[in-house]
């Protein structure tokens, strides 16, 4: 992992040797401070070389005034390394996420991978940059007065220094129980991100149903478990601090009785004394630093191994030699095919289904009987596994095929539409980015939704809001179908792309629907059986299996499950679930 971590520093080498530069010189310029009050203490005051103090004091503040700069280099150039890096892993995990499959969004909450993007990735970021600096120049500033204090007296110095194996022992106790418990922050971070997505999106749920005091609670018990968790971090913070704290005051009782005793008896002179005073603090000031780091080394571990948890998910990836479906004519075969989401529970037994270049093949039945994950099967957003049987476009198995050439060879129309932030321009235009405002008005026309759209004050630049919240259920319906017109797909997918309108605007949406299926190949599933008594065949999917096939007529005459759902719905007044 650590490799990983370090291959983000590739693109800023030579940044980072300046920064590291920079920190270098901070140090050094640290050290002068000391030298120059023990000379001062034992050579230039008693000597009375006035011109030498004035003169030894203006070197310090210019000295002073370049390591100022210096910071600020360090401060600015070093947090923009951290930030580019944060930025290149950013997209490098937003792009690892666009490859996953559906499966994986099945398992993992937006909330939480939104966690991952932002905050986790943060504390990488300060890890990147205020690591290195940390460690080299508290590592130098530690040697140096090290061996500065050596040179005036060894004896005293190891005395003092006998406490550093302690203050490791202490440092290396204690970073366990602190990586555990800031692992445990983080998840529960992850979790009110979570029920925050949740709730915000479905807000207007909560309001319809009145359950705003349900959605708080359960904030509640996320929110506690995060108080619970950080409890837990900052007691073994506190623990980690004040243990590590006690040891370095240690440092100043050793040199308060150790260096008056050696004062005392005459080993070294007062200006040695106080020298070994303001070296210490130097000593015990980067010492500090490096117990203060390690808080932040393991808030950002704990953000690059969640990091690594997602980068380290395995894509979708075609098949070796995959080829380019193109030429598209459009024939459909599902051969055999089973499919299960769950290894415990097949969704699909053996469905055998053949269409050919522009027919219409209408999937009916209840809920739940595998309609839907056959649309999803088509374009390959979940695998078939081994022994599942095949799925053929135009004679070839979709699994020798590359998924982006027939997910461009399929348009989909589903109930639950999605539409992004921003304007109606660019939601038709995700259909095709590079169509021309004609190509464009022609799929919105052919959607029936051009004459409204020129009702809005700014027209195709209206801004839609969340998920096209601005539209109707219909407009938004009409805006999907344009999309498609736009990406004039040979294979169409309709799933239940009416069954939630209102009886005046299902006829406007089957109008454009109608418009949509004209000479491409089109799979349909319907729950208003009245829309899809034109389908050139109709197949009843009960249980993963099909009981019934044929056309509208034929089932009808056969008088089984298609007739019975049939004359169910027309009865209860066009509502079938």
């Amino acid at each position: 992992m650590l490799k990983r971590f370090i291959s983000y520093y590739g693109p800023h080498k030579k940044m980072l040797a300046l920064d590291m530069l920079a920190s270098l010189l901070i140090s050094v310029i640290g050290m002068v401070y000391p030298v120059v009050t023990n000379r001062m203490l034992n050579i230039y005051i008693p000597q009375k070389q006035y011109a030498t103090i004035i003169t030894a004091g203006a070197i310090v503040m210019a000295l002073y005034i370049v390591r100022m700069f210096l910071r600020y280099f360090v401060q600015y150039y070093g947090h923009m390394i951290g930030v580019q890096m944060q930025s290149r892993m950013r997209l490098d995990l937003f792009a690892h996420l666009e490859k996953q499959p559906f499966c994986f969004f099945d398992d993992h909450e937006t909330g939480r991978i939104m966690t991952r993007i932002t905050s986790d990735l943060f504390e990488v970021c300060e890890l990147a940059h205020h690591g290195p600096e940390n460690l080299l120049i508290s590592s130098v500033m530690i040697v140096l007065s090290f061996i500065y204090l050596l040179r005036i007296d060894a004896i005293l110095t190891l005395i003092i220094f006998a406490c550093v194996p302690i203050l490791v022992a202490v440092t290396l106790h204690y970073r366990r129980a602190m990586s555990r418990a800031f692992d445990d922050r983080r998840k529960s971070n992850a979790t009110i991100n979570a029920a925050v997505e949740s709730s915000v999106t479905g807000i207007r749920v909560t309001k319809a149903y009145t359950n705003s005091a349900r959605e708080v609670e359960r904030f509640r018990v996320g929110d506690r478990q995060f108080v619970e968790a950080s409890r837990s971090a900052y007691h073994a913070m506190a623990q980690f601090h004040s243990s590590t704290s006690f040891v370095t005051d240690v440092f100043n009782v050793f040199i308060l009785i150790a260096g008056g005793l050696f004062l005392y008896a005459g080993r070294i002179s007062f200006g040695d004394y106080s020298t070994f005073i303001v070296s210490v603090n130097l000593f015990i000031n980067p010492v500090n630093t490096l117990i203060a780091f390690m808080e932040q080394f393991q808030n950002g571990v704990s953000g690059f191994k969640r990091f690594v948890e997602i980068m380290d998910a395995p894509p979708e990836e075609d098949a070796p030699g995959a080829k380019e479906l193109k030429d598209v004519q459009g024939e459909i075969e599902f051969r055999d095919v089973s499919f299960a989401y769950e290894p415990s529970h097949d969704v699909l037994h053996g469905i055998n289904l053949h269409l050919q270049k522009g027919r219409k093949l209408a999937l009916v039945g209840p809920s739940g009987g595998g309609k839907t994950t056959l649309c999803h099967l088509l374009p390959n957003f979940y695998k078939l596994g081994e022994g599942g049987g095949s799925i053929l476009i135009d004679g070839t198995d979709i699994r020798e095929l590359t998924m982006d050439s027939v997910r461009r060879s399929i348009g989909i129309v589903q109930q639950d539409v999605f539409l992004f932030v921003g304007t109606i321009r660019e939601n038709i235009l995700y259909g095709r980015p590079d169509a021309t405002e004609a190509e464009m008005i022609e799929a919105a026309r052919r959607a029936n939704i051009h004459d409204y759209v020129m009702t809005l004050p700014h027209g195709y630049d209206t801004e839609i809001g969340e998920r096209g919240v601005k539209l109707s259920g219909g407009q938004k319906q009409r805006l999907s179908i344009a999309r498609v017109f736009l990406k004039n797909p040979a294979i169409l997918i309709l799933d239940e792309a009416t069954s939630a309108l209102d009886n005046t605007t299902e006829v406007l949406i089957q109008q454009a629907l109608d418009e949509l299926c004209k000479g491409r190949t089109t799979l349909v599933v319907a729950h208003r059986l009245s829309t899809i008594r034109n389908a050139d065949e109709i197949a009843v999917v009960i249980n993963g299996s099909i009981s019934e096939r044929g056309t509208h007529d034929e089932l009808m005459a056969a008088n089984g499950v298609y007739k019975k759902l049939y004359s169910l719905q027309f009865r209860e007044n066009d509502f079938f679930e």
